[in-house]
C-alpha cells in the first residue's frame, strides 16, 4: 500500500472551524509535548494542551493557537477538535498584550491565594503564547 502524499486537516472549535485543507505536515502541542505528522504517520489518539501549532502546504506555513481539546491522527487525515483556537491572522494583538499585562499586575501582589494564582498563571501562558503565535505569523509576511 503506498504512503498518502497529503494529509487532510480538519480543524475544529465547538463555535467554528478554524481549517479544513490538505497539508504536507503539522505540529501539535501535545500533552507530552510537542509531535509533528507526516503523511502515513501511525494511528494516534493525543490530547492536546495550551500552546502553538502550524501546519505546511508546500512553502507555506500557517501558525494556530490551540488551548485545550484533542488530535487524532490516521495515516491520511489529522482531526483537531480544540476547546479553544485561532489563527495567527485572527488573534487581537493588543488584547492579548492587555492580558498579559492584567495577569502580571495580579501575580506581583503577595496576597493572592494558590488557586487565584494559579488561573492567573494559566491566563499569562495563554497570553504569552497568543502573542508569540502572532508575531511568528506577521514575521512571515
Amino acid at each position: 500500500m503506498a504512503l498518502p502524499k497529503h494529509l487532510r486537516l480538519e480543524f475544529v472549535t465547538p463555535e467554528r472551524a478554524i481549517a479544513h485543507e490538505e497539508v504536507d505536515e503539522l505540529q501539535l502541542p501535545g500533552e507530552e509535548g510537542y509531535f509533528g505528522v507526516l503523511p502515513g504517520h501511525a494511528p494516534l489518539l493525543a490530547a492536546l494542551r495550551t500552546g502553538e501549532m502550524w501546519y505546511r502546504r508546500g512553502q507555506d506555513v500557517q501558525y494556530a493557537f490551540v488551548d485545550g481539546g484533542f488530535a487524532e491522527v490516521l495515516p491520511d487525515r489529522v482531526s483537531i477538535m480544540a476547546q479553544v483556537a485561532e489563527r495567527a491572522e485572527d488573534i487581537d494583538i493588543q488584547r492579548a498584550e492587555a492580558a498579559k499585562r492584567r495577569a502580571e499586575d495580579a501575580l506581583s501582589k503577595p496576597s493572592l491565594a494558590d488557586a487565584e494564582a494559579e488561573r492567573t498563571r494559566i491566563a499569562m501562558l495563554r497570553a504569552i503564547t497568543r502573542l508569540n503565535v502572532a508575531r511568528r505569523s506577521r514575521r512571515q509576511l
